[in-house]
Parts: C-alpha cells; structure tokens; sequence
C-alpha cells in the first residue's frame, strides 16, 4: 500500500503547486491591479444595447441543429488533417477506413438535407 500512495507523490505535489500557484496569482491580481471599474465598463458590450428580455427565453431548435452540423463537420475536419498527412505510412487500409468514415458522413449530411434541415426559413 505504502508503494502504491508513493507513486502518487509527484501528482499530488504537481496538483499542490498549481492550486498555490493559482491562488497567488489571482489574490496578487486582486491587490495589485486597480478595481474601479465606470459605468461604461460595466455596460453591456455583447451587442450594443441593455437586454429588454429574460435570458431564458426559448430558442429555436434550428439554432442547435446548426450547432450540432458545425460540430460533426468540424470534427470531420480534425480527423481528415492527421489521415492526410500520414496516408503514406497507413496504405490501402487507412484509405479505406476514411473513405468509409467519409461515406457514413456524407449519408447523415443527404439525410439533414432531404428532411429540410439546412433551410433556414
């Protein structure tokens, strides 16, 4: 047991120095920088003008479905960049996966676009 609580001494002492080392540095920000924020600074600056409304209004559900497309088709991005560069190192099989990884893709993008959830109305 002793060899076991041993071996994790280095990540408790990493986990120590990171929580000191935060709250150092957020209490020297706190006595050391100026905290008189104006009027102006406190304002809304997102998107010009005071809200009128609850911020917890229902959205439309097309907001998310674009959210989730952005998401798959980004992801798609992030997985093609590291395939392309090693397709030389991983040959026929490698080529093959992604070309089904790509398939299975381009069928759920057909599939939003024939039930109609890339109109935007």
């Amino acid at each position: 047991m002793q060899e076991l609580l041993s071996e994790y001494l280095p990540i408790l002492i990493f986990i120590g120095i990171a929580v000191g080392l935060s709250a150092v540095i957020i209490i020297a920000s706190l006595v050391l920088a100026k905290q008189a924020p104006d009027a102006e600074k406190l304002s809304a600056y997102e998107c010009g003008f005071s809200p009128f409304e609850d911020a917890r209004i229902k959205f439309d559900v097309r907001f998310y479905l674009v959210a989730i497309l952005f998401i798959i088709f980004d992801l798609e991005v992030a997985f093609l960049f590291p395939w392309a560069v090693t397709l030389g190192k991983i040959g026929t099989f490698g080529f093959l996966s992604m070309v089904v990884f790509l398939a299975v893709l381009t069928i759920g993008f057909v599939y939003e676009w024939k039930k109609g959830a890339l109109e935007w109305e």
